[in-house]
């Protein structure tokens, strides 16, 4: 694959790749067919006449027309669903784990579609792309093989062995309202979307209208494995409308988003007392320890912070440096973030895509601006690149930010990491946790004993050594989520599957109950059992 290399109106050059160029709007829009397009939008559940029309972040041109629900669908949706639910939650959970494993098969045989849709409506790197591919059929995998595990009977230990007997069942929630986000749509329909279906739930679905033909695939992709439709409702609107409407009416709530949209959820779901997760923003630190690999921690941020144009809620923004190697890491990152290769086109031949829209084009530049007025220094990009199409933005690196700046503090979710430095590796910690966020890090170390000391003190819902985000997300065993002011609750893993439920407990008391038998008196009763619990702790451990 050959590249040429295009020179911008400052005489600088952007690679791009010479087999796929940027293209208009009518070529992006004839890599999905009319046929596939229509049947998605079939999917929503819309009576109204109000629609809303999205536009290509490579070009800016109109794109897709969706239809727009109203409240009044909102409540048919849930009125469908619980009709569905009540015989979908009778299906035995080998069945329903059986109709989400064939959803990876599936997937991969039709991952063009959705490499296509996630580059036109989302403006993602074709590579980009793919990785949502790889999460829908890994989550489809891991929550079908998983489910039958964790959702059945299991036995628990009663207060007196072989007398008391006690199990911990599982019942759904009933109907699940998911509110998911446009950065990754197919990501978050598929995490919680099948692990609320495993559990026996019914889903409402309220995706981003941006990137909604992408979360409206995953749940085709269930449909051809044999889901029920009704099901995985789906409806579409403004999240302070519909998204407010979908909360109001669901058993349970799965939410991803910004921090500010997170609280309200919070308020609108705390005097129900319903199940509440909340994935929300971050302010992720990257540390660099003096020992490590500093090629590979280079090429780790590439991946981990410039991944979807630095749209990702896991992508550090801050890269902490121990000072001994801070001049050295500077020059290597710095050299390989101009190599970026930024444009528009569905091939691979890029490495970054645009930012969604103007709005996240405005934020980032303002903020970027805003660190350069109070001092900062640009080391790298720092500038949109309206040559390269209406949204997008140079990768860039900065230096010497303070406090002050929003930069510093706030999420910028675009392609910019600022750098910093420190003496010792508490002092890092003590610099990543200064922060109100704490959803995800990053540690690179060659010291893997002190790695996992160091990890251990990072007030973040996960942390990678020695890689980048791709680690954790590829890994479904593993829980994901935030704390402080990055959410609260966790999808994935076990208990991404068991949050959908509500546990019950049920005891059987055989032989005798636990009080004085016949004549016995209340002194003598516990007198022996005062014994009894002494011996049943020196038994060894089953």
């Amino acid at each position: 694959m050959t590249t040429t290399s295009i020179p911008d109106a400052t005489g600088e050059t952007t690679a791009t790749n010479a087999d796929d160029p940027v293209q208009p709007l009518s070529s992006l829009r004839a890599h999905v067919p009319t046929e596939l397009v229509d049947r998605l939008l079939a999917s929503v559940l819309a009576t109204g006449d109000q629609t809303e029309t999205t536009r290509a972040p490579f070009t800016g041109e109109e794109l897709i027309t969706y239809p727009i629900s109203t409240e009044a669908d909102v409540e048919e949706a849930f009125a469908r669903a619980r009709v569905a639910q009540k015989q979908w939650v009778a299906t035995p959970v080998a069945q329903r784990a059986q109709i989400i494993g064939r959803i990876h098969h599936i997937a991969f045989a039709r991952q063009n579609e959705l490499m296509d849709l996630l580059q036109i409506e989302a403006g993602k790197a074709r590579y980009d792309a793919f990785a949502e591919v790889g999460a829908v059929a890994v989550y489809a995998r891991y929550i079908s093989r998983t489910a039958p595990k964790v959702l059945g009977r299991h036995a628990r230990k009663g207060v007196v062995p072989f007398v008391t007997k006690a199990y911990e069942v599982r019942h759904a929630r009933g109907v699940v309202g998911l509110v998911t986000a446009w950065n990754y749509p197919a990501v978050f329909a598929s995490s919680d979307g099948f692990s609320a279906l495993a559990g026996g739930n019914a889903v409402v679905h309220r995706p981003d209208v941006q990137a909604s033909l992408s979360a409206l695939w995953v749940r085709d992709l269930a449909i051809e494995a044999g889901l029920p439709e009704d099901l995985w409702q789906v409806v579409l609107g403004p999240g302070r409308t519909i998204g407010s409407a979908v909360i109001d009416r669901a058993d349970a709530v799965a939410f991803t988003g910004s921090t500010a949209a997170g609280r309200k959820v919070a308020g609108q779901t705390g005097p129900r007392l319903i199940y509440t997760a909340l994935e929300l923003g971050g302010k992720n630190p990257f540390i660099v320890l003096a020992d490590a690999d500093l090629d590979r921690a280079v090429e780790a941020v590439i991946r981990a912070c410039f991944i979807n144009a630095g749209q990702t809620c896991v992508g550090p923004e801050r890269i902490l440096v121990q000072r001994a190697v801070y001049d050295t890491f500077r020059t290597k990152l710095v050299a390989r973030v101009e190599r970026i290769r930024v444009g528009a086109g569905m091939g691979f031949g890029f490495e970054m895509g645009c930012l969604i829209d103007a709005t996240q084009l405005a934020t980032v530049t303002a903020q970027v601006d805003e660190a350069v007025a109070k001092g900062a220094t640009v080391l790298a990009g720092g500038r949109p690149r309206p040559d390269l199409g209406p949204t997008f933005y140079a990768p860039t690196v900065l230096e010497g930010v303070t406090p002050e700046m929003e930069v510093c503090a706030g999420e910028t979710f675009g392609p910019v990491v600022a750098l910093y430095a420190f003496d010792t590796p508490d002092e890092a910690v003590e610099m990543a946790n200064d922060s109100e966020y704490g959803l995800h890090a990053v540690l690179w170390t060659r010291n893997t004993r002190q790695g996992l000391r160091l990890a251990e003190q990072i007030e973040v819902g996960s942390i990678e050594i020695n890689d980048g985000i791709v680690a954790t997300w590829g890994s479904p065993d593993l829980l994901q989520g935030g704390m402080k002011a990055s959410g609260m609750g966790r999808r994935n893993g076990k208990y991404g599957i068991l949050r959908f439920t509500e546990p019950q407990s049920i005891v059987i008391q055989r032989l005798h109950g636990i009080h004085p038998p016949g004549s016995m008196g209340h002194e003598m009763f516990t007198a022996l059992m005062t014994h009894s619990f002494k011996v049943l702790h020196k038994l060894p451990r089953p």
